[in-house]
């Protein structure tokens, strides 16, 4: 791994002034995509500038269990629980808009003791994808579409989800897509949102009503990866808040309701030659490039491996179901949303693909480090895609797994994949997500009580 590089901590300190901040949130995000950390005071984390954390909390379930008897996952982790250094990455320095007193929040890179990258945290994977990008002069391009529905506050787990009551007093009880009115149910809530997310410049691109009662969708402004991926780790850190500040939850489950859509964080992305800025998916007459069905065949080659990071818990495959507005299989098509990789329509400058197999339950930092890495590896191998399909792909077979358990044996043997994203990260994911599907199926549901209980 690349060692990290050195910003201008001499300009977080005069933002820091300017703002008054007293308090400073100091995040890492696990490999489940949640803020884990330390808050500091302000002269506490300018005088020491780091601070020390477990290695292990980078490798726990969501539940916060840790891994077991796992060969891959003792030889990385070890067994005297050390530490690692964490160190501030400037560009991430942002307000916490809801705090009541004047407080930062900020991303930490996680380091070793010897000054290089943990190669298991999950914004050094990102890093270690997009490094190979660079290598070859390319710069890639990402834009996320991050849904998510907004519930009435439910406090007991064993209850089913429903959708909140908006202005009018009422719930959803129909399928309300791209209505302005529904989304106006709910203004006093994006009000906030959008004052949270300019005031931490997080520039929302458009916000929708999507199919599910209650359902949304936020676009993002496209730029490099880890921007993107930092913004969307912020950004439902701030929904969630500013929901239950309206009496509400907001839940980015891929699946949180039997009877509505399941949510996906869709990612649409390209590549850019560094130096000239041109899009490298079109050739200069325009036409497509061999490096764009390249990376679509890499892309189908490899997603099905790669559906352990992009659908990392039990609950992500209820959303990968025929005709349920999520795709089964890996087939393409220009502006065919029923397929798992679409094109959109574009002008060559803006040429680009979809990713629609993400959940938005994805942590984004992996969901972008390994579908970057699926189309990396197309073009080093220089794959051909599968025949254009025009009609629906929701005919056609399933592809993808179907549970977790079959998505962690397809990833433990996609050796490419280990060499892209790193044989370390691989052996502390597997074992953390191994663990949770052992716990999950431990767990007796109420279908298997409703229906095996005096039937059986």
């Amino acid at each position: 791994m690349h060692e990290r590089k050195n910003f201008d901590l001499a300009a977080m300190d005069r933002w820091l002034t300017e703002n008054n901040v007293t308090e400073i949130e100091c995040l890492v995000p696990d490999l489940t995509g949640v803020a884990r950390g330390k808050i500091l005071p302000r002269e506490k984390f300018s005088t020491e500038r780091a601070m020390r954390l477990p290695e292990a909390v980078l490798g726990v379930t969501v539940t916060g269990e840790s891994p077991e008897g796992h060969e891959g996952y003792d030889r990385v982790m070890g067994f005297t629980d050390k530490d690692m250094v964490l160190l501030p990455d400037p560009v991430t320095l942002r307000l916490v808009p809801w705090a009541v007193d004047p407080t930062a929040q900020v991303i930490m890179d996680c380091v070793g003791h010897d000054g290089k990258l943990i190669d298991f945290a999950p914004r050094n994977v990102l890093r270690r994808v997009t490094d190979l990008y660079k290598d070859l002069g390319w710069t890639p391009i990402v834009a996320p579409e991050l849904e998510f529905y907004l519930l009435a506050r439910n406090t007991d787990p064993d209850l089913p989800l429903t959708p909140p009551v908006g202005r009018s007093g009422r719930k959803e009880t129909s399928r309300q897509l791209y209505s302005i009115d529904a989304v106006n149910e709910f203004d006093p809530l994006f009000e906030d949102i959008y004052d949270y997310c300019e005031i931490m410049g997080l520039e929302l691109d458009t916000l929708i009503h999507e199919f599910g009662a209650g359902q949304m969708e936020i676009n993002f402004l496209h730029d490099e990866p880890m921007v993107l991926a930092d913004k969307a780790f912020f950004f439902k850190r701030t929904l969630r808040e500013v929901a239950m500040r309206h009496d509400m939850y907001a839940t980015f489950m891929a699946k949180p309701m039997e009877h509505e859509p399941g949510s996906a964080m869709h990612i649409h992305q390209s590549v850019i030659d560094t130096k000239t800025c041109q899009n490298i998916f079109s050739k200069p007459d325009g036409e497509a490039s061999p490096l764009f069905y390249h990376y679509i065949a890499g892309l189908q080659k490899y997603l099905p491996a790669a559906m352990a990071l992009l659908a990392p818990y039990v609950n992500s495959y209820r959303r990968i179901v025929r005709n349920g507005a999520a795709p089964i299989n890996i087939e393409w098509g220009y502006d065919n949303r029923t397929v798992g990789i679409r094109v959109p329509i574009s002008d060559p400058s803006a040429r680009r693909l979809e990713n629609r197999v993400v959940g938005a339950d994805a942590n984004p930092y992996l969901a972008m480090a390994v579908t970057l890495a699926c189309g990396y590896l197309g073009i080093k191998e220089k794959l051909k895609p599968t025949e254009v399909t025009t009609g629906s792909a929701y005919a056609h077979d399933y592809q993808l797994p179907r549970g977790l358990s079959e998505a962690l044996r397809e990833l433990e043997d996609a050796t490419a994949l280990h060499e892209v994203l790193g044989k370390n990260f691989i052996d502390v994911y597997l074992a953390v997500k191994e663990t949770e599907h052992d716990e999950f199926m431990r767990v007796i549901s109420p279908w298997e009580r409703e229906h095996l209980l005096m039937h059986v």
